[in-house]
């Protein structure tokens, strides 16, 4: 999920993975383990790796992203409505975690922002888009176990003439994985994936673009319940030079757009989520204190989106979000779309910073 600097601040005969299956994961045995030695592991709740002071049942989500991504690559076809994908993919995390409210569960809302759109974007009701085969859609989801959070995203597209910006976002994504470490400037880091995606071209209806990042799109530090944790990870050179450390969690993302490399906020907010800081606010609605009630109860300080208030029961409930965001209690997250024509990838890992080496926390064989 990005970080945002703003401008003001069952497709039919493919079966889901089953919860059984999931029994059989592959864990780390040991923290200090490397990522490739790894052994297969019948997991019992008993399974957890300190980290960093926490413990965490870190089996299960730790090869969540990669079962995800390959159940949805099977299901998202041509004509697949987008409500349709972000539930399943929904409810498949759920099956596969074993959704307990905020002991485990889903992170935030799936992102299935099409073309120019570059982020928080998920349809809310009766949004009828399709997904079709000129469109690039960007998938961004994340799982979390005691409120420890994944993020993960990756691009679709079918027509192979977008397979050049793709790579290029794929590889300046790895180049932000290879290059993170403890002592590591942020601010280099996003000069080196300038330099890889820059060196990209992408040739549409006979005109050749520079692939560039969008400058005002960064990865995050993330912490507890809290996906943006308060370190950026710029994509562009120029940052602030304040360091990676030790035990800390990444999300390394990069987006690439043959626009502008700039995006606003604009269209129909479906994202939302409450202030990390807030403390109490007095409400005199009290349709409002009964919504802050049912976000404290099902998501915490973790995002949430219209259709999760739906599946809840809430309803005639827009009046109150809107009290709740002019109080300053809960954030609306827009989608940043880029100039419209314009298409933008987006690839995205999460990472951990161990005292001597670093694990990257969503990788697959995928990429």
């Amino acid at each position: 999920m990005w970080k945002y600097t703003g401008i003001a601040q069952q497709q039919q005969g493919v079966q889901p993975p089953s919860q059984g299956a999931n029994r059989q994961l592959l864990l780390l045995v040991r923290l200090q383990q490397p990522y490739k030695h790894i052994k297969e592991h019948s997991f019992n709740d008993d399974d957890h790796l300190a980290v960093h002071g926490y413990w965490l049942p870190y089996c299960r989500p730790l090869m969540l992203p990669l079962q995800v991504r390959s159940y949805i690559r099977k299901i998202a076809k041509p004509g697949i409505p987008l409500t349709h994908l972000c539930e399943t993919l929904e409810d498949s995390v759920r099956q596969l975690i074993e959704a307990r409210g905020l002991d485990a569960g889903i992170a935030f809302p799936t992102g299935c922002s099409l073309n120019w759109v570059a982020a928080h974007w998920t349809p809310n009701a009766g949004d009828k888009t399709v997904l079709q085969y000129d469109d690039v859609m960007k998938l961004d989801f994340g799982t979390q176990i005691g409120g420890r959070i994944i993020d993960s995203a990756f691009t679709i597209a079918f027509n192979p003439r977008y397979d050049p910006l793709l790579e290029a976002v794929k590889d300046a994504t790895n180049t932000g994985v290879r290059e993170a470490g403890i002592d590591v400037r942020l601010c280099d880091i996003g000069a080196s994936i300038q330099e890889v995606m820059e060196s990209y071209e992408a040739e549409l209806d006979g005109k050749t673009y520079q692939v560039k990042p969008i400058r005002n799109l960064n990865g995050h530090s993330i912490g507890p319940y809290q996906i943006h944790a308060g370190k950026s990870v710029p994509i562009v050179k120029g940052g602030e030079a304040t360091r990676m450390e030790e035990g800390e969690f990444y999300a390394i993302e990069t987006f690439g757009s043959t626009g502008k490399g700039y995006v606003r906020e604009d269209l129909e907010c479906s994202h939302y989520m409450k202030n990390f800081d807030v403390g109490h606010v007095p409400l005199r609605l009290p349709r409002a204190k009964a919504l802050l009630a049912t976000i404290d109860k099902h998501f915490g300080t973790l995002a949430f989106c219209r259709r999760y208030l739906d599946r809840l029961g809430e309803t005639k409930y827009l009046m109150a979000l809107k009290n709740l965001c002019d109080a300053g209690v809960v954030d609306p997250y827009p989608p940043l779309c880029d100039n419209k024509g314009s298409y933008v990838a987006q690839f995205e890992h999460t990472l951990y910073l161990h005292p001597t080496r670093k694990e990257v926390l969503s990788r697959g064989s995928d990429y």
